[in-house]
């Protein structure tokens, strides 16, 4: 039985210190997102969605002209 305590007690204190050091890092910026934005400049999200919304459009056309064929 002593051991589960001691096994407690070691997975506590190993999850205080993992808090500590992403606590530490996450004030210094570490987890800061730099490179999407600069990606994110090359693709024009806008063409994007306009293509889905047309080739939705386009799926909704020919279900439509299916059920009134039958």
């Amino acid at each position: 039985m002593d051991i589960l305590y001691l096994m407690i007690l070691c997975s506590v204190s190993l999850a205080a210190v993992f808090l500590v050091i992403f606590i530490i890092y996450a004030r210094k910026g570490q987890f800061e997102d730099d490179e999407s934005p600069a990606v994110r400049v090359l693709f024009d999200s806008g063409e994007i969605k306009e293509k889905k919304d047309a080739e939705a459009e386009d799926k909704r056309d020919k279900s439509e002209f299916e059920d009134k064929s039958e």
